[in-house]
């Protein structure tokens, strides 16, 4: 795969991150693709914690769906931007949120 592949694929839910890191570990191990996984990591992980935390009060009030939905929303135009970054083969932090990321995850070396 290349590097921008990787990149690409990286987005693209928790399996298509885990498809990419093995191909990354493989020794396609470029900044791009170090990059993207990153970020997609990092807004995989902030999906998943959002997501718990606006559906739990959702059991008591059904107010709380709007709240969902608006999170989502946001979360899918950050998802979109990471893919056209990836697509373009430029590392471009993900909106608000991106620098988070930076050289977060020791993992990914």
């Amino acid at each position: 795969m290349t590097k921008k592949t990787i990149s690409v694929i990286s987005y693209l839910t928790i399996i298509g991150w885990s498809i990419a890191f093995i191909e990354y570990e493989k020794g396609a191990k470029t900044s791009l693709a170090k990059f993207h996984l990153e970020q997609s990591l990092g807004l995989n992980i902030i999906v998943i914690v959002t997501n718990i935390l606006i559906a739990l009060p959702l059991l008591l009030d059904p107010f709380f769906s709007i709240l969902l939905i608006i999170n989502n929303t946001g979360l899918v135009i950050l998802w979109i931007a990471g893919i056209i970054s990836a697509n373009n083969g430029v590392r471009l932090p993900l909106p608000v949120i991106g620098f988070y990321f930076k050289d977060k995850f020791r993992f990914i070396r």
